[in-house]
């Protein structure tokens, strides 16, 4: 049933853990800070676009790293986007999730056979959360890869894990 783990008929309480709000909260509010690099970009736009409406899972696009949950990266990343990547992967406050949108971002694409420039994978400078094929792949495919995203957050544990 998600947040809602018990309902009571007597009055409006409801009784949920912490932790399954605080998901709730995180997965239902992701600030958005776009990265697009070749055509795939276009996609991620029209996602945004009116038609898809990717407003309506909660995804608020921002201008900064530091105000973001969430990077989509979309399209091919040559070797020195790859660490402007990086940057701004390190400037994102905790906890941050990644979109590789793609295959030029997924594994290097078309591109990275005769190109030395081209970094086969965005995976290889910075973690990954779900990747969205495709050549380019269309707004449906990123509006799942987000849903998968959203599922993922809502199984997260507050926990640290001790060593």
């Amino acid at each position: 049933m998600g947040l809602l783990d018990r309902e009571f008929s007597d009055g409006n309480i409801v009784i949920a853990k912490t932790e399954d709000l605080l998901n709730w909260a995180r997965l239902s509010s992701l600030w958005q800070l776009s990265f697009g690099l070749a055509c795939c970009a276009i996609e991620m736009m029209a996602t945004s676009a009116s038609h898809y409406d990717f407003d309506r899972f909660g995804v608020i696009p921002r201008p900064s790293p530091r105000q973001a949950d969430i990077i989509i990266i979309s399209g091919t990343v040559t070797l020195k986007m790859a660490t402007r990547i990086k940057r701004l992967y390190e400037q994102m406050p905790d906890p941050k999730y990644i979109i590789s949108m793609g295959s030029c971002s997924n594994c290097g694409g078309p591109y990275w056979e005769h190109g030395y420039h081209v970094l086969k994978g965005v995976d290889r400078v910075i973690p990954v959360d779900v990747y969205v094929p495709g050549c380019p792949p269309r707004p449906e495919a990123l509006l799942e890869g987000l849903i998968k995203l959203q599922e993922k957050i809502r199984h997260e544990t507050l926990r640290k894990k001790t060593a």
